[in-house]
């Protein structure tokens, strides 16, 4: 059986000026880090008597809500480069305008697995193969109960390879991510896998029930 708790990173200074995210590593507002506080204050309260091991993305904003979070906890993170949101390259320190303007258009007959919207950029194919061998290994450890800190296209992925879809109808499927949104993904004893709750942002504001 496998308890997963995922964290998308509460707000980071990319959401509010207008910049990539990507592998830029910005850190997170004020209010990113009472949000990461509120997060961590909820959970310290339901998963009491049960040992996590949490992984978290090594840039600086997933990093430091999973700080904030680890502390409450009393666990200390894994940094894993795997958990790195989709890298945007040459985009990477730009405006999303600038995004905007030089990025290249999709073709029909490109799919949306394969297309990069810069030519030094990852594809969500791309994604899916970075990301395959952490899940796998999570999912063959010992470990029963686990957090992961990440971003909102990694965890897209991840919720899309939890239910062990075909990659190639990825054109069809998508989890849109929200910042501070938790979820709970779970597998029972019969081999099902569950997504109990997804970006629920109760635990940014502690209202958690």
């Amino acid at each position: 059986m496998k308890n997963i708790i995922t964290i998308q990173h509460t707000q980071s200074v990319h959401h509010t000026n207008g910049m990539i995210g990507a592998w830029t590593d910005w850190e997170l507002t004020e209010l990113g880090k009472q949000q990461a506080f509120n997060i961590g204050k909820a959970l310290r309260k339901e998963i009491t008597n049960k040992r996590y091991v949490m992984y978290a993305s090594d840039l600086l904003r997933a990093k430091q809500t999973a700080d904030i979070i680890a502390c409450l906890l009393e666990i200390v993170p894994i940094y894993k480069r795997e958990l790195r949101e989709i890298n945007l390259g040459s985009a990477t320190g730009k405006s999303v305008k600038w995004l905007h303007k030089n990025q290249i258009k999709q073709d029909m007959y490109t799919s949306s697995l394969d297309y990069k919207c810069l030519p030094d950029a990852e594809s969500k194919r791309d994604l899916y193969r970075r990301l395959l061998p952490f899940l796998h290994e999570v999912q063959n450890s010992q470990e029963e109960n686990i957090i992961i800190v990440s971003h909102g296209g990694t965890l897209s992925m991840l919720f899309y390879i939890w239910h062990s879809h075909d990659i190639n109808n990825l054109d069809h499927t998508e989890f849109q991510g929200i910042s501070g949104g938790v979820s709970v993904l779970n597998e029972n004893d019969k081999g099902v896998r569950i997504i109990r709750k997804l970006n629920d942002l109760s635990y940014i504001s502690n209202t958690v029930r």
